[in-house]
Formats: structure tokens, C-alpha cells, sequence
């Protein structure tokens, strides 16, 4: 194992604009196998029919990249201070505010590879931005960068959890990082806060998270999350929001995630008002365009008739 070549990634990840970076051995993942597969046994992925597929490659990384020894886990800040101006407009989660995560973050992450193969030569890898079947928090947590919260994000204790976190799994063997304690405590502030219960302690139902009906369902919101929605027409911050660790959150200094400017200055009225025109021009490379047009008329809508 290098320990000279990790310094020189972590080293590189912080100047390319990443929050933090930490390495664990590409292995199958013993501990989450069974947790995944009572998950789904549960339906706690409702309609996210995805989830279901590719099993044996979302436990070992092996089967994504042949040969792979080291998982390169990496914490990108998307925190802001900015609100919407209108405190009675529907919501909209920060990580939504700016251009589209996928598309900032893969061409980082392609940007690194390539400085990787330039210092270390002939290593094979694929870049994965939450897009592939790839357990994002199962490794950053492997790495050292966090503990898997109560609300089931990563928390990292000088930053929060208001962060995007993405790999670079390579053939490349590396000094290893190990895990760290979990610090919730005796804390339940995001269980007591979750609008539709969807959280118990270390678990979420994404059934009946507020994130999964505004971005993940695609038919008819049902009735019994009426009056439940906390004013969110796309994803949901709450858990975060309330979680004492975000008291450290600082802002990011990454230019392609400052919201277009009508975005913080739209009132509710302009909500309920939108149009296909407005929805191209405000979303035009957000990940808001994920629920269509149509889908967000259709949450707005929601929300005003509880």
C-alpha cells in the first residue's frame, strides 16, 4: 500500500475544490448486504424500481471496474446561507439551487482521473457522481469521512452533511483510511422533525420521504401525505436542517452552484403561476428538471389544495 501516492490524491482533491477525501480497499461489502436486501425486502424503495436492479454490483466494485483495489471517496460542499426570499413559496432543496450536480461534479472527477494517470501511469477506473449502482454513503463512511447519522446521511464533524459525494474507483492499490465513531448520541432531532416519519433511528422508509414523492413518483400524490409536504415542491432539507452538526456547514465557493437570480426571488403567487417558458429558464441545467415541468406544476399544485 502507498501512502506516498494517497497523500499525493488527497493532496489533489483539495486542490481541485473537494471538501475532503478518503481511500478504503474495493471489497464486497459484507455489513450492507443484508441491510440492503431487508430494505427492499421492507418496499422501502416504493416505486424506485432501480434500486432493485444490479445488486450484486452496488455490493462490490469489483464487478463496476475488474480489478479495482481502492474505492476513492470524495465530499464535494454544496451548503449556502441563501433562502428564497418568500417564506410562504414552496421549496426547493440546496443542493437543487444551482446548475445540476451530475454534470459539475463528473467533469471534477474526469479532471482528477486524468491528473491521476498522468502521475501514477497505466491505472484503469471509472468516475461514479450518484449515478450508478454505487453505495455513495456505505464507502464514505468506509473512509473515514463521516458516520452514517441517524437520518441516514454521512455527517462529518467539521462540516455537517450538506454535501455531494462521489468516487473514483480504480485498479490502483493505496494506503487505506479506517471509519470513525458515530457521535448522534442520545440526539433525535431529525427523527422528531421528519414531516412524514419516514426516518427511525440509522433508517429511512424512502416510501414516505417528502424527497421521494416530489422527484421519485411519477403517478398521483396520495392523500395521506396531505398536509404532511412542510411546503416542499422539490426534495427536503428538514433532517439536515435541524441536525446540530450543521452548525458547522459553511458556504461553498463553487460558482456553478449559485442559484439562477429569479430562482430566491420568485413569490408564491409566481409559483403557482409557472410556466413552461419560466421552468426552462430558471431550471435550465438544474436537477430540478428531473421531475419535468409537469411534475413540479403538479407538486405545487399539491401543496396549495391541503
Amino acid at each position: 500500500m502507498d501512502q506516498s501516492a494517497s497523500q499525493w490524491i488527497k493532496k489533489q482533491a483539495q486542490e481541485l475544490g473537494f471538501l475532503s477525501c478518503g481511500i478504503s480497499q474495493a471489497a464486497f461489502l459484507e455489513t450492507e448486504a443484508p441491510r440492503l436486501e431487508q430494505w427492499l425486502k421492507n418496499g422501502h424503495h416504493g416505486a424506485m424500481g432501480y434500486m432493485e436492479r444490479h445488486f450484486d454490483k452496488r455490493l462490490d466494485p469489483r464487478k463496476l471496474v475488474p480489478g479495482a483495489q481502492s474505492v476513492i471517496s470524495l465530499l464535494f460542499n454544496y451548503y449556502t446561507s441563501k433562502t428564497q426570499k418568500d417564506a410562504e413559496a414552496p421549496k426547493i432543496s440546496k443542493y437543487a439551487y444551482g446548475t445540476d450536480y451530475h454534470f459539475v461534479l463528473k467533469q471534477k472527477l474526469k479532471t482528477f482521473f486524468q491528473l491521476m494517470q498522468k502521475q501514477f501511469g497505466a491505472i484503469e477506473g471509472r468516475v461514479f457522481v450518484d449515478s450508478a449502482p454505487v453505495m455513495d454513503k456505505a464507502w464514505a463512511v468506509k473512509s473515514g469521512l463521516g458516520w452514517l447519522g441517524k437520518n441516514t446521511n454521512v455527517i462529518a464533524p467539521r462540516e455537517g452533511s450538506f454535501f455531494f459525494i462521489c468516487e473514483i474507483i480504480t485498479d490502483l492499490e493505496l494506503d487505506y483510511d479506517a471509519p470513525m465513531t458515530d457521535h448522534c448520541g442520545t440526539c433525535t432531532a431529525c427523527i422528531d422533525a421528519c414531516p412524514t416519519e419516514a426516518l427511525t433511528p440509522y433508517q429511512i422508509d424512502g416510501s414516505k420521504c417528502i424527497s421521494y414523492f416530489t422527484i421519485e413518483l411519477k403517478e398521483a400524490l396520495p392523500d395521506s401525505i396531505k398536509g404532511k409536504m412542510d411546503n416542499w415542491m422539490f426534495g427536503c432539507d428538514v433532517c439536515q436542517t435541524v441536525c446540530p452538526w450543521n452548525r458547522f456547514s459553511k458556504s461553498h465557493n463553487e460558482p456553478q452552484f449559485e442559484p439562477h437570480p429569479d430562482l430566491l426571488e420568485m413569490r408564491a403567487q409566481d409559483w403557482e403561476e409557472l410556466t413552461q417558458e419560466t421552468f426552462k429558464t430558471v431550471f435550465k441545467s438544474s436537477a430540478v428538471k428531473r421531475t419535468k415541468f409537469e411534475g413540479l406544476k403538479r407538486n405545487i399544485s399539491f401543496l396549495k389544495h391541503v
